[in-house]
Protein backbone atom coordinates (compact mmCIF):
# COMPACT_ATOMS: atom_id res chain seq x y z
CA UNK A 1 0.00 0.00 0.00
CA UNK A 2 1.10 3.62 -1.12
CA UNK A 3 0.06 6.72 1.34
CA UNK A 4 0.43 9.80 -1.53
CA UNK A 5 0.62 13.20 0.60
CA UNK A 6 -0.68 16.49 -0.67
CA UNK A 7 1.62 19.25 -2.31
CA UNK A 8 1.01 21.22 0.54
CA UNK A 9 1.63 18.41 3.39
CA UNK A 10 3.90 19.34 6.09
CA UNK A 11 6.78 17.82 7.76
CA UNK A 12 4.61 17.52 11.05
CA UNK A 13 1.58 15.78 8.88
CA UNK A 14 4.23 13.43 6.93
CA UNK A 15 5.38 12.26 10.57
CA UNK A 16 2.21 11.94 11.73
CA UNK A 17 0.94 9.09 8.96
CA UNK A 18 4.45 7.57 9.84
CA UNK A 19 3.93 6.93 13.28
CA UNK A 20 0.03 5.85 12.60
CA UNK A 21 1.19 3.15 10.25
CA UNK A 22 4.15 1.79 12.72
CA UNK A 23 0.96 2.14 15.70
CA UNK A 24 -0.96 -0.49 13.66
CA UNK A 25 2.05 -2.65 13.39
CA UNK A 26 3.29 -1.94 9.81
CA UNK A 27 6.69 -0.42 8.97
CA UNK A 28 6.35 3.50 7.04
CA UNK A 29 8.88 4.31 4.61
CA UNK A 30 9.05 7.95 3.81
CA UNK A 31 10.23 8.51 -0.05
CA UNK A 32 10.12 12.31 -0.66
CA UNK A 33 9.91 13.11 -4.31
CA UNK A 34 10.27 16.12 -6.54
CA UNK A 35 6.48 17.46 -6.15
CA UNK A 36 5.37 15.78 -3.25
CA UNK A 37 6.08 12.79 -1.16
CA UNK A 38 4.89 9.49 -1.21
CA UNK A 39 4.85 6.78 2.35
CA UNK A 40 4.99 2.73 1.17
CA UNK A 41 3.88 0.66 3.64
CA UNK A 42 5.08 -2.96 4.33
CA UNK A 43 4.23 -5.77 6.46
CA UNK A 44 1.05 -5.73 5.93
CA UNK A 45 -0.38 -9.18 5.13
CA UNK A 46 -3.75 -7.76 3.85
CA UNK A 47 -4.74 -4.95 2.63
CA UNK A 48 -4.34 -1.89 4.72
CA UNK A 49 -8.20 -0.26 6.03
CA UNK A 50 -8.42 3.12 3.81
CA UNK A 51 -10.08 4.69 6.65
CA UNK A 52 -7.66 4.47 8.87
CA UNK A 53 -5.51 6.54 6.85
CA UNK A 54 -6.92 8.28 3.94
CA UNK A 55 -8.84 11.30 6.10
CA UNK A 56 -5.29 12.46 7.82
CA UNK A 57 -4.57 15.98 7.51
CA UNK A 58 -2.20 15.98 4.06
CA UNK A 59 -2.76 12.87 2.80
CA UNK A 60 -4.07 12.69 -1.21
CA UNK A 61 -4.95 8.89 -1.51
CA UNK A 62 -4.03 5.58 -1.07
CA UNK A 63 -2.95 3.38 -3.91
CA UNK A 64 -2.59 -0.31 -3.86
CA UNK A 65 0.41 -1.32 -4.91
CA UNK A 66 0.04 -4.56 -7.55
CA UNK A 67 3.77 -5.64 -8.03
CA UNK A 68 5.69 -7.74 -5.86
CA UNK A 69 8.39 -5.21 -5.35
CA UNK A 70 7.01 -2.48 -3.49
CA UNK A 71 10.16 0.48 -2.62
CA UNK A 72 11.72 -0.17 -5.75
CA UNK A 73 8.97 0.69 -8.15
CA UNK A 74 7.97 3.20 -9.95
CA UNK A 75 4.22 3.28 -8.69
CA UNK A 76 6.24 4.33 -5.42
CA UNK A 77 8.37 6.80 -6.53
CA UNK A 78 7.89 8.40 -10.41
CA UNK A 79 10.84 10.17 -10.17
CA UNK A 80 14.97 8.67 -10.51
CA UNK A 81 16.51 8.36 -7.49
CA UNK A 82 19.85 10.03 -7.56
CA UNK A 83 22.66 9.14 -4.81
CA UNK A 84 24.87 12.00 -4.12
CA UNK A 85 28.14 12.17 -1.61
CA UNK A 86 29.39 14.81 0.33
CA UNK A 87 31.48 17.48 -0.53
CA UNK A 88 31.91 16.09 -4.51
CA UNK A 89 29.68 16.32 -7.02
CA UNK A 90 30.21 12.59 -7.49
CA UNK A 91 26.82 10.84 -8.08
CA UNK A 92 24.73 7.81 -9.24
CA UNK A 93 21.20 8.25 -11.05
CA UNK A 94 21.49 11.69 -11.96
CA UNK A 95 22.09 13.24 -15.19
CA UNK A 96 25.74 12.60 -14.80
CA UNK A 97 27.33 9.42 -15.76
CA UNK A 98 29.42 7.78 -13.10
CA UNK A 99 32.88 5.85 -14.02
CA UNK A 100 34.23 3.18 -11.63
CA UNK A 101 37.23 2.05 -12.23
CA UNK A 102 40.33 0.26 -10.72
CA UNK A 103 41.45 -3.52 -10.51
CA UNK A 104 39.60 -6.74 -9.51
CA UNK A 105 41.55 -7.11 -6.36
CA UNK A 106 43.64 -5.10 -4.00
CA UNK A 107 47.26 -6.90 -5.04
CA UNK A 108 49.30 -5.14 -3.39
CA UNK A 109 49.65 -1.32 -1.79
CA UNK A 110 52.13 -0.40 -4.97
CA UNK A 111 49.68 -1.42 -7.35
CA UNK A 112 46.42 -0.25 -6.39
CA UNK A 113 48.45 3.54 -5.80
CA UNK A 114 49.95 3.18 -9.60
CA UNK A 115 46.30 2.33 -11.03
CA UNK A 116 44.14 4.45 -9.14
CA UNK A 117 46.61 7.46 -10.08
CA UNK A 118 46.05 6.57 -13.84
CA UNK A 119 42.44 5.55 -13.61
CA UNK A 120 42.23 9.16 -11.80
CA UNK A 121 43.92 11.09 -14.06
CA UNK A 122 41.94 9.82 -16.93
CA UNK A 123 38.50 11.19 -14.63
CA UNK A 124 37.69 8.20 -12.50
CA UNK A 125 35.44 9.63 -9.67
CA UNK A 126 35.16 6.34 -7.80
CA UNK A 127 37.76 3.52 -7.49
CA UNK A 128 36.84 -0.24 -7.46
CA UNK A 129 38.89 -2.91 -6.20
CA UNK A 130 38.00 -6.46 -4.00
CA UNK A 131 39.38 -6.35 -0.60
CA UNK A 132 37.32 -9.88 -0.27
CA UNK A 133 37.25 -12.28 -3.41
CA UNK A 134 34.48 -15.04 -3.55
CA UNK A 135 36.42 -17.32 -6.25
CA UNK A 136 35.26 -20.91 -7.61
CA UNK A 137 38.41 -22.27 -6.29
CA UNK A 138 39.20 -22.53 -2.86
CA UNK A 139 42.94 -22.18 -4.29
CA UNK A 140 42.39 -18.82 -5.88
CA UNK A 141 43.99 -15.75 -4.62
CA UNK A 142 41.28 -14.63 -1.35
CA UNK A 143 42.16 -11.14 -1.46
CA UNK A 144 44.07 -9.25 1.23
CA UNK A 145 40.93 -8.24 4.09
CA UNK A 146 41.18 -5.32 6.08
CA UNK A 147 44.48 -4.70 4.83
CA UNK A 148 43.41 -4.33 1.06
CA UNK A 149 40.62 -1.99 2.78
CA UNK A 150 43.40 0.39 4.68
CA UNK A 151 44.86 0.87 0.84
CA UNK A 152 41.72 1.61 -0.57
CA UNK A 153 41.11 4.43 2.04
CA UNK A 154 44.52 6.14 1.58
CA UNK A 155 43.35 5.63 -2.08
CA UNK A 156 40.24 7.96 -1.26
CA UNK A 157 42.91 10.16 0.93
CA UNK A 158 45.46 10.86 -1.81
CA UNK A 159 43.10 10.97 -4.87
CA UNK A 160 40.03 11.95 -3.87
CA UNK A 161 38.07 8.85 -5.15
CA UNK A 162 35.34 7.28 -3.81
CA UNK A 163 36.08 3.42 -2.63
CA UNK A 164 33.48 0.94 -3.98
CA UNK A 165 34.25 -2.94 -2.80
CA UNK A 166 32.28 -6.03 -2.29
CA UNK A 167 31.17 -7.53 1.15
CA UNK A 168 30.68 -11.32 0.87
CA UNK A 169 29.21 -12.13 4.48
CA UNK A 170 27.81 -10.42 7.10
CA UNK A 171 31.47 -10.33 8.94
CA UNK A 172 33.15 -8.66 6.19
CA UNK A 173 29.98 -6.19 5.39
CA UNK A 174 31.19 -4.65 8.95
CA UNK A 175 34.47 -3.95 7.89
CA UNK A 176 33.50 -2.86 4.51
CA UNK A 177 31.03 0.13 5.78
CA UNK A 178 33.44 1.11 8.05
CA UNK A 179 36.48 1.46 5.37
CA UNK A 180 34.66 2.30 1.75
CA UNK A 181 31.84 4.71 0.38
CA UNK A 182 29.93 2.37 -1.31
CA UNK A 183 29.24 -1.64 -0.47
CA UNK A 184 29.04 -3.93 -3.26
CA UNK A 185 26.65 -7.01 -3.43
CA UNK A 186 28.26 -9.30 -6.02
CA UNK A 187 26.42 -11.86 -8.07
CA UNK A 188 27.04 -14.58 -5.84
CA UNK A 189 25.39 -12.66 -2.65
CA UNK A 190 22.29 -11.56 -5.05
CA UNK A 191 20.18 -14.30 -3.18
CA UNK A 192 21.95 -13.90 0.29
CA UNK A 193 18.71 -12.74 1.83
CA UNK A 194 20.60 -12.15 5.46
CA UNK A 195 23.34 -10.18 4.08
CA UNK A 196 20.83 -8.27 1.99
CA UNK A 197 19.15 -7.13 4.86
CA UNK A 198 22.25 -6.16 6.81
CA UNK A 199 23.26 -3.69 4.13
CA UNK A 200 19.69 -2.54 4.41
CA UNK A 201 20.87 -1.52 7.87
CA UNK A 202 23.87 -0.13 6.95
CA UNK A 203 24.10 3.60 6.49
CA UNK A 204 26.40 3.96 3.04
CA UNK A 205 25.40 3.02 -0.93
CA UNK A 206 24.71 -0.05 -2.17
CA UNK A 207 25.61 -1.54 -5.43
CA UNK A 208 23.87 -4.57 -6.33
CA UNK A 209 24.95 -7.29 -8.89
CA UNK A 210 22.33 -8.63 -10.50
CA UNK A 211 22.96 -12.87 -10.46
CA UNK A 212 24.39 -14.62 -12.91
CA UNK A 213 20.40 -16.57 -13.35
CA UNK A 214 18.64 -14.37 -12.36
CA UNK A 215 15.38 -12.93 -13.42
CA UNK A 216 14.40 -9.02 -14.07
CA UNK A 217 12.20 -9.61 -11.28
CA UNK A 218 14.44 -11.45 -8.86
CA UNK A 219 16.93 -8.99 -9.21
CA UNK A 220 14.36 -6.21 -8.28
CA UNK A 221 13.05 -8.39 -5.12
CA UNK A 222 16.26 -8.39 -4.07
CA UNK A 223 16.64 -4.56 -4.14
CA UNK A 224 13.40 -4.57 -2.29
CA UNK A 225 15.05 -6.84 0.52
CA UNK A 226 17.64 -3.75 1.29
CA UNK A 227 15.13 -1.21 0.82
CA UNK A 228 12.66 -2.97 2.88
CA UNK A 229 15.36 -2.37 6.06
CA UNK A 230 15.40 1.53 5.60
CA UNK A 231 18.67 2.21 3.25
CA UNK A 232 17.00 3.78 0.15
CA UNK A 233 20.50 4.79 -1.68
CA UNK A 234 20.55 1.42 -3.62
CA UNK A 235 21.88 1.20 -7.00
CA UNK A 236 21.63 -2.00 -9.33
CA UNK A 237 24.50 -3.38 -12.12
CA UNK A 238 24.11 -5.77 -14.78
CA UNK A 239 27.52 -7.78 -15.27
CA UNK A 240 26.19 -10.53 -17.87
CA UNK A 241 24.35 -13.72 -17.64
CA UNK A 242 24.83 -17.48 -17.96
CA UNK A 243 23.57 -18.57 -21.24
CA UNK A 244 24.60 -20.85 -24.15
CA UNK A 245 27.21 -18.40 -25.42
CA UNK A 246 30.58 -19.65 -25.83
CA UNK A 247 32.51 -16.74 -26.78
CA UNK A 248 32.15 -14.42 -23.68
CA UNK A 249 32.43 -15.23 -19.59
CA UNK A 250 28.51 -13.72 -19.67
CA UNK A 251 26.19 -12.71 -22.17
CA UNK A 252 25.78 -9.08 -21.26
CA UNK A 253 22.17 -8.13 -20.94
CA UNK A 254 21.79 -4.60 -22.32
CA UNK A 255 18.53 -4.71 -22.94
CA UNK A 256 17.55 -4.93 -19.17
CA UNK A 257 19.29 -1.70 -18.80
CA UNK A 258 15.64 0.50 -20.09
CA UNK A 259 13.69 -2.35 -18.64
CA UNK A 260 14.94 -1.35 -15.41
CA UNK A 261 14.48 2.45 -16.07
CA UNK A 262 10.26 1.28 -16.97
CA UNK A 263 10.41 -0.51 -13.43
CA UNK A 264 12.10 1.17 -11.18
CA UNK A 265 13.56 4.73 -9.69
CA UNK A 266 16.93 2.96 -8.98
CA UNK A 267 20.22 3.74 -11.20
CA UNK A 268 21.33 0.82 -13.06
CA UNK A 269 24.90 0.49 -14.12
CA UNK A 270 26.56 -1.87 -16.22
CA UNK A 271 30.03 -3.69 -15.52
CA UNK A 272 31.39 -4.72 -19.37
CA UNK A 273 34.43 -6.97 -17.44
CA UNK A 274 32.38 -9.19 -16.26
CA UNK A 275 29.81 -9.08 -18.76
CA UNK A 276 32.36 -10.27 -21.78
CA UNK A 277 35.20 -11.77 -19.77
CA UNK A 278 37.41 -10.55 -22.78
CA UNK A 279 39.64 -7.32 -22.65
CA UNK A 280 38.68 -6.31 -26.15
CA UNK A 281 35.50 -6.12 -25.42
CA UNK A 282 35.11 -4.02 -22.71
CA UNK A 283 35.29 -1.10 -24.78
CA UNK A 284 32.46 -1.72 -27.30
CA UNK A 285 30.34 -3.02 -24.71
CA UNK A 286 31.17 0.48 -22.79
CA UNK A 287 30.11 2.12 -25.15
CA UNK A 288 26.57 0.47 -26.01
CA UNK A 289 26.04 0.56 -22.28
CA UNK A 290 26.02 4.64 -22.29
CA UNK A 291 23.83 4.79 -25.46
CA UNK A 292 21.55 2.19 -23.93
CA UNK A 293 20.83 4.41 -20.86
CA UNK A 294 23.40 3.28 -17.95
CA UNK A 295 23.81 5.67 -15.29
CA UNK A 296 27.13 4.32 -15.39
CA UNK A 297 30.13 1.89 -15.66
CA UNK A 298 31.91 -0.60 -13.43
CA UNK A 299 35.08 -1.43 -15.37
CA UNK A 300 38.45 -3.49 -14.31
CA UNK A 301 41.82 -1.41 -15.00
CA UNK A 302 45.35 -3.30 -14.48
CA UNK A 303 48.85 -2.00 -15.51
CA UNK A 304 50.00 -5.26 -16.18
CA UNK A 305 46.71 -7.59 -16.70
CA UNK A 306 48.54 -10.54 -17.92
CA UNK A 307 50.56 -11.09 -14.05
CA UNK A 308 46.99 -10.07 -12.28
CA UNK A 309 45.99 -12.23 -9.26
CA UNK A 310 42.28 -12.11 -10.30
CA UNK A 311 40.93 -11.75 -13.57
CA UNK A 312 43.53 -9.92 -15.85
CA UNK A 313 42.40 -11.54 -19.02
CA UNK A 314 38.91 -9.41 -18.95
CA UNK A 315 41.15 -6.00 -17.36
CA UNK A 316 42.18 -3.24 -19.52
CA UNK A 317 45.03 -1.17 -19.93
CA UNK A 318 45.37 2.53 -18.54
CA UNK A 319 45.53 4.03 -21.91
CA UNK A 320 42.71 1.87 -22.98
CA UNK A 321 40.58 3.51 -20.06
CA UNK A 322 41.91 6.81 -21.19
CA UNK A 323 40.31 5.91 -25.17
CA UNK A 324 37.05 4.63 -22.74
CA UNK A 325 36.40 7.77 -21.04
CA UNK A 326 37.17 10.38 -23.67
CA UNK A 327 34.47 8.04 -26.42
CA UNK A 328 31.80 7.54 -23.99
CA UNK A 329 31.99 11.07 -23.04
CA UNK A 330 30.99 11.63 -26.70
CA UNK A 331 28.39 9.27 -26.61
CA UNK A 332 26.80 10.63 -23.68
CA UNK A 333 26.25 14.23 -25.18
CA UNK A 334 24.17 12.46 -27.85
CA UNK A 335 22.03 11.18 -25.17
CA UNK A 336 21.70 13.95 -23.28
CA UNK A 337 23.87 13.00 -20.18
CA UNK A 338 27.75 14.10 -19.41
CA UNK A 339 30.36 11.80 -17.40
CA UNK A 340 30.69 13.41 -13.62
Amino acid sequence: MLVVMKTQATEEQIRAVCQKIEELGYRAHSMPGAQRTAIGITGNRTEVEPGTLDEMPGVQELIRVSKPYKLVSRDVKPENTVITFPDTDASFGGPGLAIIAGPCAIESREQTMAVAELVSRAGAQFFRGGAYKPRTSPYSFQGMGEEGLKIMAEVRDKFGMKIVTEAIDNESLELVEKYADVIQIGARNMQNFSLLKRAGRAKKPVLLKRGMSATLDEFLMAAEYILSEGNYNVMLCERGVRTFSDFSRNTLDLAVVPAVKKRSHLPILVDPSHGTGKRHKVLPLSRAAVAVGADGLLVEVHYDPDRALSDGIQSILPEEFAQLSAEIRQIAAVVHRQVN
